[in-house]
């Protein structure tokens, strides 16, 4: 099925401004700028004036501008790795980053190479999983 015409479009918030360069979006924050390109995709972008809302892919942006805004941080508990570890819990691993996108990956990645295979995970627990995620900075409600 295809889609004649769709378009979405996504709030962006006070502290964050938005650069838009063909199909490069470039978004800068109080942690940052984070750069996307689009170029593989077949969409328009645009901004919507003083409204500050634009039409494109409704995941990236939103992730992209609130990353900016908080550096998103993942926990994991670790067994026998050498890295990073929480100070306050010995058996937590603790990424940080400004890029989502990136830090999501870093975390499936380490999950994926811990994982036990060829055994019943209930009863081997062996690894690294996801616990918790959740952002550095709380938001201002």
């Amino acid at each position: 099925m295809k889609t004649i015409l769709s378009n979405q479009t996504v709030d962006i918030p006070e502290k964050v401004d938005i650069i838009l360069k063909g199909r490069t979006v470039t978004v800068k924050g109080p942690r940052g700028i984070l750069k996307r390109d689009f170029n593989h995709i077949n969409v328009e972008l645009s901004l919507l004036g003083k409204k500050r809302k634009k039409t494109t892919i409704p995941s990236e942006c939103p992730n992209i501008s609130t990353a900016i805004i908080f550096s998103q941080i993942f926990f994991c508990p670790a067994s026998g790795v050498n890295c990073a570890v929480s100070q306050a819990q010995k058996d937590e691993l603790i990424l940080e980053g400004n890029d989502i996108e990136l830090v999501s990956n870093s975390a499936a990645l380490i999950q994926q190479a811990t994982t036990v295979k060829n055994k019943d995970i209930r009863k081997f627990l062996d690894g690294i999983y996801v616990s918790e995620k959740g952002t550095v900075q709380q938001a201002d409600e």
